[in-house]
């Protein structure tokens, strides 16, 4: 899957500060940050699974696409969509 993002000159300049060619940085940040998420979305699995006697998926793609299809995680998304702010009572 492909992502576009834009930054300005500026910013740009900036990332050529701290990274020697800024598509391959971001890339590496990207896809660096999903490896970190799908090991907390498989260890969850796991616990669940574990937990409730579930056979766990084989396969990466499928123990990700297992722990939402259960419910045992859900998208950043859908955790803001069903966010209930909290009543501040005065008296």
């Amino acid at each position: 899957m492909d992502y576009t993002i834009t930054v300005t000159d500026t910013e740009k300049k900036a990332l050529e500060y701290c990274a020697v060619d800024v598509d391959e940085w971001l890339t590496n940040f990207a896809t660096n940050r999903a490896r970190k998420a799908k090991d907390e979305i498989i260890e969850k699995l796991v616990k669940h699974c574990n937990a409730n006697g579930i056979t766990i998926a084989t396969g990466v793609d499928a123990q990700v696409t297992q722990a939402y299809s259960l419910g045992v995680v859900k998208t950043l998304k859908q955790l803001d969509d069903e966010y209930v702010a909290p009543t501040i009572f005065e008296p």
